[in-house]
């Protein structure tokens, strides 16, 4: 597969509590660990802990096993909440390839996979929307 680009834009910001309001849509997702601020209804995002893709969003992120889900509310800190952001995308092949992409050039502490190493082609994305603490517009490169 040659070099690609792609440009995701991210909606959201649901708490875990709102889940269930995430699109059935495929495409990328990123779990947060962030405050809640109940008086302007606002959150603020302290850091990316996961990063996945799904070809429905809406059912995957609340369904996720048990086990990673325990990993997510391990890593917050007190006072903390997790919550979600969400960018449409098809088909899965792509989707695959922006998920690794996005975990290798960020590195969230809850993925294993594709921390390491890349194993696409060259690949371009750009990220518009909602997307605090992602980088706008990087590439990766396979080493050879």
């Amino acid at each position: 597969m040659a070099q690609a680009r792609y440009a995701l834009e991210f909606e959201g910001y649901w708490r875990e509590p709102n889940w269930g309001g995430l699109p059935a849509q495929s495409g990328i997702y990123c779990i947060y660990a962030c405050y809640y601020n109940t008086t302007t209804d606002t959150v603020s995002l302290q850091r990316v802990l996961y990063i996945g893709e799904s070809e429905n969003v809406r059912q995957r992120v609340p369904q996720n096993p048990e086990n990673r889900k325990s990993r997510w509310l391990y890593e917050l800190a007190p006072g903390q909440v997790l919550c979600t952001n969400f960018a449409p995308m098809h088909p899965s092949d792509d989707r695959t390839r922006v998920e690794a992409a996005l975990i290798y050039q960020h590195k969230p502490v809850c993925n294993e996979e594709h921390t390491l190493s890349f194993s696409f082609d060259t690949t371009t994305v750009n990220l518009t929307g909602q997307h605090a603490l992602l980088q706008s517009t990087f590439t990766v490169t396979r080493p050879y």
